[in-house]
């Protein structure tokens, strides 16, 4: 007979993280909940933003209340950068020492015409490989080359190494999302808690 074992983070672990951050060119605030129930609470001053972080917590399944500021008068640049910025160490700090978590995750998610696929290490190590090239960059009023920024701010302040790739896709909209949700999901597989490791940290140096 096979049998399955769901396993879920100790009653007593709280993997949660809450993060400010005020500078002269932008106001953020970050709570999240790692082992929520994919709510979410977002105003960042960009609707097209808050459409795809909205994506982090459903399909994340993590409670996210995000609200932000910015220069957008100037432009959405460091606005979006500097969500990602906060939401890195958000994650990185509501991660902790990374005790029995499954490390990896890869995930790839289809939109329509769009496939996108995201693959991920809890490492420690900040990389991004970005392999998305956009045939029409402009959603609207929002420029989809931008959301590299956010993905490198995380993957900077969290310590992840991610590979994101676009397999195929035109629309602009559908390739953003896409790469949102792939996010999202191979977060949550990575940060998902493997029962099997016990107390221990997932590296044989017994340090992420």
């Amino acid at each position: 007979m096979v049998g399955f074992k769901i396993s879920y983070p100790p009653t007593d672990m709280k993997r949660t993280a809450e993060i400010s951050r005020k500078t002269e060119e932008t106001d953020v605030y970050i709570k999240v909940d790692l082992d929520g129930q994919g709510s979410s609470r977002i105003d960042t001053g960009i609707p097209f933003m808050d459409h795809m972080l909205g994506f982090l917590g459903i399909h994340g399944f993590m409670d996210i209340e995000l609200k932000a500021r910015g220069d957008i008068e100037v432009d959405y640049h460091h606005t979006v950068e500097d969500i990602g910025i906060c939401m890195g160490h958000a994650l990185r700090d509501a991660l902790g020492d990374k005790t029995a978590i499954r490390r990896y995750g890869e995930v790839t998610i289809p939109m329509d015409e769009t496939l996108v696929r995201v693959v991920m290490d809890l490492s420690g190590r900040p990389m991004l490989v970005y392999r998305v090239s956009l045939p029409v960059r402009m959603s609207g009023s929002f420029d989809v080359g931008l959301v590299r920024e956010f993905f490198q701010a995380v993957v900077n302040n969290a310590g992840i190494t991610m590979h994101i790739d676009l397999i195929s896709g035109d629309d602009p909209h559908h390739i953003a999302e896409a790469m949102f949700k792939a996010f999202a999901r191979a977060l949550d597989m990575a940060c998902s808690i493997e029962g099997r490791m016990a107390d221990r940290i997932p590296s044989t140096k017994g340090l992420l």
